[in-house]
């Protein structure tokens, strides 16, 4: 076979969220859209803001000078100075220009992020449940996976992430608000894992970084705000992306940011536009770069999905469906009625209703809804949950 055996091996774990997201659109074309349920995938169903489609259409309709040729590697000098600003007004940390890396989204961070950090052998230590393909980017550089349990409320377990980590630990990635279950972790719980992994770092003798992944830092809900991941520990890089709080998932622009403490600042800075030059990136798209840098204080309405988690939450309560309420991101973490959660992620698709089974995610017995849809899909499938369940003699 032309293709690499661990590819293909790779190919057969692949995720979930496509696998369900490919079916939907199979039944959409088959059945009509308005008869499937798809809350398969997190795909930003809010437009981009007004005011950032303005910011678009003006360097559209009058480019600058020179707007599509090559640029340095780490992205336009000026575009970088003002995500830099906005970091150090946000998170109170005096981020400079030179500490920002424009990158092809969130995913073209974490992978530029992890081939600057990692030599073969080294351990990437997750929380589970965690997005699928942190396993996939981390062996993309020669690292392997160390899975933490989460608690039973989706928070940092401190006891498993003690264990977990060891002496080949190289780097955390931490995801808050989480991807799959809208946990987003306190600034108290931040700081005690700062706490042990300065102790841990001393103990190995080894800088240890937090990959803080943050897509959804501004989808926060009940008025609340994420804490900065900079004010709790030295070595962290910020991973972000504009795919969720612009709607810009199909453009993939975003940045990673290095903590202005860490202890391989320097370093990292050039090790980060290497990467990021050598990986094939070369540098974030030129027209999309321009445009965030004058809407780093937008983002699309987050009220909007925050009444549709309540709409969800109201009606998954009443088919009794036990869950944790989200408290930022889009998507809902539901126990399933069975300890086989594939069996119940089935029976859900004989009525039409597309979810991603909990064990994909590295936490089996539960299921993921993406809840950034048009309402009226969650009204009109919220009564499939509550025949399904009593399908399951709930």
């Amino acid at each position: 076979m032309a293709i690499s055996r661990k590819i293909e091996h790779f190919m057969t774990k692949a995720s979930w969220i496509r696998k369900m997201f490919e079916e939907g659109e199979r039944l959409k074309n088959e059945l009509g859209a308005d008869r499937v349920f798809d809350f398969s995938l997190g795909n930003p169903v809010l437009e981009p803001p007004e005011a950032y489609l303005e910011i678009l259409r003006a360097l559209v309709n009058k480019p600058p000078r020179g707007l599509h040729r090559y640029m340095p590697n780490a992205g336009y000098p000026e575009v970088r100075a003002k995500v830099a600003a906005y970091l150090a007004e946000d998170t109170g940390a005096p981020v400079d220009a030179a500490d920002v890396i424009m990158t092809c989204g969130a995913g073209g961070a974490l992978n530029v992020a992890l081939n600057a950090l990692l030599d073969p052998g080294d351990e990437v230590v997750v929380v589970a449940p965690f997005f699928p393909e942190y396993r996939f980017y981390v062996d993309n550089h020669g690292g392997r996976l160390a899975v933490s349990e989460s608690g039973a409320d989706f928070d940092l377990d401190l006891d498993s992430l003690d264990r977990t980590i060891g002496e080949h630990t190289k780097a955390v990635i931490l995801n808050s608000p989480n991807n799959p279950t809208g946990r987003m972790y306190s600034s108290e719980r931040l700081s005690e894992l700062g706490e042990l992994l300065l102790r841990k770092s001393k103990h190995t003798g080894r800088v240890i970084s937090i990959l803080s992944d943050e897509p959804y830092r501004k989808i926060v809900f009940d008025g609340k705000k994420a804490p900065s991941i900079f004010e709790t520990y030295p070595n962290t890089i910020l991973i972000a992306s504009h795919s969720k709080d612009l709607g810009l998932a199909g453009e993939r622009i975003g940045f990673a940011a290095i903590s202005p403490a860490h202890a391989d600042r320097n370093a990292l800075r050039g090790a980060l536009t290497f990467a990021n030059r050598t990986l094939g990136f070369v540098n974030a798209p030129a027209l999309f770069q321009l445009s965030v840098a004058e809407a780093q204080r937008m983002s699309v309405p987050i009220e909007i999905y925050q009444e549709l988690r309540d709409i969800f939450c109201a009606g998954l309560s009443e088919a009794g469906i036990r869950y944790i309420r989200p408290q930022g991101a889009f998507y809902l973490f539901p126990e399933t009625p069975t300890s086989d959660d594939l069996a119940f992620v089935r029976a859900l698709q004989k009525h039409n209703l597309l979810a991603v089974p909990g064990s994909g995610f590295g936490r089996s017995g539960h299921i993921r809804l993406s809840f950034c849809v048009a309402r009226q899909v969650i009204e009109q499938a919220l009564p499939i949950f509550k025949q399904v369940m009593d399908e399951f003699g709930v």
